[in-house]
């Protein structure tokens, strides 16, 4: 595993690289949540289980949480930076097709993002689909936004929310998982697996869609 940091228009980002033991075959960004790390359970069985599918992984650490804040600040500045350190990934990584995702806050990034970065899919982690008890506040907006397919997993106690069938390309409901998606991360690993597997266009340097 490779560590180093990104400069960006909002500071410095850190990005973890891990590359698979043979020729990659796709590129998967990932990042955290507004107050997690890229250690988090459901990311790492994401990052393992896709290095078995030939793709290069990068968790990056996006500028706010290098910083120690806990809260990412607005929409546009957290854009920004991402679509930086995505840009220099690609610039490295070139041909490869791009996937992106993270975890809550993480994963509306990557579907706010998903155009901007000519992204192929997004793998949303436990999309927050709304402030606890506000179902009111819905970002379903986001996720109908993205431009590509999104994959969403989210578990059934999640008190951000599920969103709907009908808001992604495919949606994962576990049953027993809250908001941390901890209990059995696995099996998270598993469906994003199965996700770029069933979509060969991802592995081959395809559009998807």
């Amino acid at each position: 595993m490779e560590e180093t940091q990104v400069e960006t228009g909002q500071g410095p980002a850190r990005v973890d690289l891990t590359e698979p033991a043979g020729p990659p075959r796709l590129l998967l960004v990932l990042t955290h949540g507004s107050a997690g790390g890229v250690d988090a359970p459901d990311l790492l069985a994401v990052r393992e289980a896709a290095l078995g599918l030939g793709a290069v992984v990068a968790r990056v650490t996006q500028p706010f949480r290098l910083a120690g804040r806990r809260a990412p600040g607005s929409a546009a500045r957290q854009d920004e930076a991402w679509t930086q350190v995505v840009a220099g990934l690609r610039d490295r990584y070139p041909g490869l097709p791009l996937v992106q995702g993270g975890r809550s806050n993480g994963a509306r990034v990557a579907c706010r993002t998903a155009g901007a970065v000519g992204a192929d899919s997004v793998v949303a982690l436990a999309f927050p689909l709304h402030p606890p008890g506000r179902p009111e506040r819905s970002r379903a907006d986001e996720l109908r936004g993205a431009g590509v397919d999104v994959l969403v997993v989210n578990g059934d106690r999640d008190p951000f929310g599920v969103p709907e069938e009908a808001d992604a390309a495919r949606l994962v409901v576990l049953a027993g998982e809250n908001h941390d998606l901890r209990k059995d991360p696995g099996r998270v690993g598993a469906i994003v697996a199965q996700w770029l597997r069933d979509r060969p266009a991802a592995l081959t340097g395809g559009r998807v869609g």
